[in-house]
């Protein structure tokens, strides 16, 4: 069993961008695809822009996101700051915001996961 916790910081700017969301969720469907392993797919910063997009059934990668979407959490701070917080909300996905509003990584390493930035 292992516990992954991947962290989506990429931006929507660039095709680099755009790899390393795509390199994040594959390994993120890689986890979710064993039912021993835990795994939490967290969008945050400037990767809580990719939301829009990847509800959108014409993205390319829509399908892929769908595929882990039961593993998504949103830094709830970073979704006001980027101003997708309605788009989160729409998309009924769970907001984190233990650590002045972000995401704790320090209660996630303290719980074994491994974390894991794209």
């Amino acid at each position: 069993m292992v516990n992954a916790a991947i962290v989506i910081l990429a931006g929507t700017e660039s095709h680099s961008d755009l790899g390393r969301l795509v390199n994040g969720l594959e390994a993120a469907r890689e986890f979710a695809e064993n039912d021993a392993d835990d795994l939490e797919l967290i969008f945050d910063g400037a990767g809580t822009e990719w939301i829009p997009e990847l509800e959108d059934e014409d993205h390319d990668y829509h399908a892929l996101y769908n595929s882990v979407k039961e593993h998504v959490s949103v830094c709830e701070y970073c979704a006001g700051a980027f101003g997708v917080e309605d788009d989160v909300d729409d998309a009924g996905l769970v907001t984190w915001g233990e650590h002045d509003g972000h995401p704790s990584i320090r209660s996630l390493v303290a719980d074994d996961y491994e974390v894991i930035t794209f």
